[in-house]
């Protein structure tokens, strides 16, 4: 949970209605330890994971694929430190997330995704993606200064982004292709692109499953989309070639991201069910029970079936005197209704959207507490026919906030994947120990890249995830 300034974020909510490539130097890497990216970097992307056993191996496959493929330059392949499922590249350096490593099965469905980002890199997309939007943007300015219609300019930049768009399409199978040809150079299965792309689908079916949202919804891809349905993506491969057998390295794989963090950063704190809990800054509080809560470096969003939201964030904002006042006097447009309450024991304010609003914006709330030397905040909206008594029920769930002791916070760890064997237990079993609230053979099944229990069961050892 990254902490940001109050007013911005009141501000915005009052008025509520992956690919990059470059060239840059690369610091030296000490033995040992996990790279350290440069700060301008870091910044756009996060950290690096603090495994150092972990980042050798992921970058040893990455070197592979560059030594076998002849490719001149210097690159580097870092894992970060974040368990969304993502990879991309930027200044010569290839990054992959812990998140997607949890979902890959082999060392070369690693390839496979190190080898795509390569395509990107090698073949300079994000540049040519750059000169494309420039272009589009000096037409869109030329329509609109010789035909002196605004309307016209707007036209010409709707069309040229749409183009856009495709082109981003176009890229993205591009990288497919060349990256396969790096994998297939280093001695890796050839089906391992296709495989990976099978892992994402099934990870956004999961996610899609999560949010409430049709499974099928990641499989169809609309005029305005940047990538290819993975349909479109495996029938490219399939039109490229016979398939040629070669390495997976399974056990490697799995031996080295055995005991891999699958949780948020301490840092950021830790999203358990419907509770957020964190454990440096020592607080916690507990969204309704229809909510699903996502924790990110902007803050913790929650999200109802009745896409109700709630966004919870704090800030190092100095706020003297009483949260009420600060309120009343310092966010614009002024709330209304601003009242001074105690949460948890400690001093908060809440206020309502300001009359005269759009009443098409629904219910909207704003809550502000005091958190030792720092305020932290609810922005709170409830839309549809039931938003006067939803609003009430996120209100109340703003009330849950509290302090954690020493003890509870100290107690708070991240969860770990675990490869264990698969002889003297059962997919049933292992799904009952994973620790979510719900959809926890689901998760088991997308964490080993099976659609089917009895598939799990085929396999000698199997990723879980434990407390």
């Amino acid at each position: 949970m990254f902490f940001r300034r109050i007013p911005v974020l009141v501000a915005l909510l009052l008025a509520v209605g992956a690919c990059a490539a470059g060239n840059s130097s690369q610091p030296a890497v000490t033995a040992g330890s996990p790279p350290v990216l440069p700060a301008a970097i870091e910044r756009e992307v996060g950290g690096a994971y603090p495994d150092a056993a972990l980042q050798g191996y992921v970058d040893r496959v990455g070197q592979k694929l560059v030594r076998s493929s002849a490719l001149t330059g210097t690159y580097r392949f870092v894992v970060l430190d974040l368990p969304v499922v993502n990879a991309h590249a930027l200044g010569g350096y290839v990054f992959v997330t812990r998140g997607l490593l949890a979902v890959l099965d082999d060392e070369a469905e690693l390839a496979a995704a190190l080898g795509h980002e390569l395509g990107h890199l090698t073949q300079r997309h994000a540049a040519q993606r750059a000169r494309a939007r420039q272009g589009v943007l000096e037409a869109a300015v030329e329509a609109a200064a010789t035909t002196g219609s605004v309307t016209v300019g707007r036209s010409v930049a709707r069309d040229g982004l749409i183009a856009l768009r495709r082109y981003s399409r176009e890229q993205e199978l591009e990288a497919d292709r060349i990256g396969l040809g790096y994998v297939v150079q280093a001695g890796y299965r050839s089906s391992a692109m296709a495989s990976l792309i099978d892992r994402l689908r099934q990870q956004a079916t999961l996610e899609a499953q999560l949010l409430g949202e049709a499974p099928d919804s990641f499989d169809q891809r609309s005029a305005t989309s940047t990538h290819p349905a993975p349909f479109e993506r495996k029938g490219a491969l399939s039109a490229g070639g016979a398939a040629v057998t070669g390495e997976s390295a399974r056990p490697a794989y799995l031996a080295a991201i055995d005991g891999m963090s699958v949780d948020d950063v301490p840092d950021e704190g830790f999203v358990r069910g419907q509770a957020f809990l964190h454990p440096k800054l020592k607080l916690a509080f507990e969204a309704p029970a229809d909510f699903r809560l996502f924790n990110d470096q902007d803050g913790v969003l929650g999200v109802g079936r009745d896409r109700s939201l709630l966004f919870f964030g704090c800030s190092l904002d100095r706020v003297p005197g009483p949260l009420d006042e600060w309120m009343r006097n310092t966010l614009k447009p002024t709330p209304t209704d601003i009242r001074a309450i105690e949460i948890g024991g400690a001093a908060a304010a809440i206020g309502a959207r300001p009359r005269g609003s759009d009443t098409s914006l629904g219910q909207a709330r704003y809550v502000l507490v005091r958190h030792g030397d720092r305020i932290c905040f609810f922005n709170l909206l409830s839309e549809g026919p039931d938003r006067d008594r939803r609003i009430e029920v996120l209100v109340n769930a703003a009330r849950t906030f509290r302090t954690l002791s020493d003890a509870e916070a100290a107690a708070l760890r991240p969860y770990r994947l675990r490869v264990v064997p698969a002889a003297g237990t059962t997919p049933a079993q292992l799904a009952a120990r994973m620790p979510y609230r719900d959809l926890k053979m689901e998760r088991l099944l997308v964490l080993n890249g099976v659609d089917a229990q009895s598939e799990l069961a085929r396999l000698s050892e199997i990723k879980t995830v434990e407390p």
